[in-house]
Formats: structure tokens, sequence, C-alpha cells
């Protein structure tokens, strides 16, 4: 298996942790959110092939001996073309698990991602209004869209739902190939029409669930694998604090159990 870490980005929301360090560096109840994260990966046998993707603030990133590759045009480009820096790790005949750097889950979450045998596989939280009730007073004004057919496979996801209907479950930012179509992903990627505007983004600056729509407009099968939270995105100040003061009294076991 190959593993990208996504971890270029600014993490503006999350300063003043992030002047001096990485998004993925900022620690929530001691421990790097990258630290915790490899540590589940560790949990449930990934150690080996791991690549970190950076780009802010690259230099203050500790990989733990992973790999690192640079975003040079961090700044003014977005997660896919992030992802895409590291194609050559993207290695035909091994599976490949891409997850977002600002994210930590339970190695029972990354589990459920690696028992899954489809072509395309999403990390989705079924219970995800319960998580984001921490977040803020109204769950659906951060929320995406996340719709699935009767096979369990997404047919929608990443736009703004106008009800709770529409989100049948939150898309986590972990996400798995099978490795029979990592090289039909990435050529899916190099046909696309780059003067084209993705959900009102240009080529370099389209969101990662853009990508994945147009997978699914195009044909491929991209299943939920549902888990019942076990997981925290960490994108502001305000969720770096109030998550540490839970972890610190304990009820953050109720949503997640942290890894060290």
């Amino acid at each position: 298996m190959r593993t990208l870490i996504l971890a270029a980005g600014q993490g503006t929301r999350l300063r003043p942790y992030t002047e001096d360090r990485p998004k993925c560096m900022v620690a929530l109840a001691g421990s790097p959110l990258l630290h915790r994260q490899m540590a589940a990966m560790k949990h449930c046998g990934v150690s080996e092939g791991i690549t970190v993707i950076g780009g802010y603030r690259s230099g203050d990133l500790d990989t733990l001996g992973a790999g690192l590759v640079i975003n040079p045009e961090y700044a003014s480009t977005n997660m896919v073309r992030t992802l895409f820096c590291a194609e050559d790790q993207m290695v035909l005949g091994e599976d490949l698990l891409i997850s977002y750097g600002d994210i930590v889950y339970e190695p029972e979450v990354l589990q459920a991602m690696l028992d899954c045998d489809a072509p395309v596989c999403l990390a989705a939280d079924r219970d995800w209004r319960r998580l984001w009730q921490l977040r803020m007073d109204e769950p659906l004004d951060d929320a995406e869209t996340f719709r699935m057919n009767a096979q369990g496979n997404v047919v929608e996801l990443g736009k703004k739902p106008e009800s709770y209907d529409q989100v049948e479950a939150q898309y986590m930012g972990l996400i798995k190939i099978r490795a029979d179509q990592v090289q039909a992903f990435k050529d899916a990627f190099h046909a696309m029409d780059r003067s084209q505007i993705y959900d009102g983004k240009d080529f370099d600056n389209m969101y990662m669930t853009s990508f994945i729509q147009h997978l699914i407009d195009s044909g491929w099968p991209v299943k939920a694998c549902l888990v019942s939270n076990g997981w925290l995105e960490v994108d502001t100040a305000e969720e770096l604090e109030a998550y540490s003061a839970m972890a610190n009294d304990g009820s953050l076991d109720g949503y997640c159990q942290l890894s060290s």
C-alpha cells in the first residue's frame, strides 16, 4: 500500500497555532495531528510507503521518517494539485490511501477503509450531525451534501445542502483507490479539461470533492465506507481548543478516542 497525506495548506483558520508550523503539526492534547494519524496507521499495519505532501512551512514538518514531497505552488493551488505532486508515489498494483492532514481517526475507522474492496472507497460518518453539534450551533451551515444509491455508492457530494435529507453522511477526507484502479485514477486527472470551472473553482484550485464528483459522473463506482464518529476534523482555533479541553476531561472519548 502507498499512503499520501495532504499537508500543504496554510491553515489560516487555525491561527495563531499555525503561525510557526504547518496545520498538521498543530498539537491536539499534546501530540501533533500528523503524529496521531500516523499512530492509527501503525496500529493497522500501515507503516511503510507513507509520503507527506507539504507546502506551507514544510521545513517544520516532522514526518517521523515518512517520505516528503513538496508542492511549491501550495499558496496558489488546492488539494487535488497537491495530491498529484506525489504522482510518482501512486504505483499500479498497490492500493493507494489518501488522507487529509487535518484529521485524526481511530484505528477502527482506518481498518474499515482497508477492508473496503471497492474501486474507490470514501470514509463517511453517518452520525456526523452529533459531531457537528460540537462545532457550531447549526450543523447544516458547514455540512456538504452526501447522497448514496441503494447499493451504497456515492452519487453526489460536496455541494451546499438545502436540507438534512441531502446529507446522508459526511465525507471525512479519507480515500482509498484499489490497486488495479490506480493508473485509471491518474489518467482521469490528466484527461480533465483544465479550462473548465469546477464548483466555482478553476482547475488548479478545485476541491477534492469536485474531483471525486467528476469520477462519479464519469461512471466510477465510489463506495461509501460508513462509520459512526471515531474521527475529528480540526479546522479552526476554536475547535482545537474545545477538543483539547474535552480530551482533558475525558468527554472527547465519546466522539473519538485519540491514538498516541
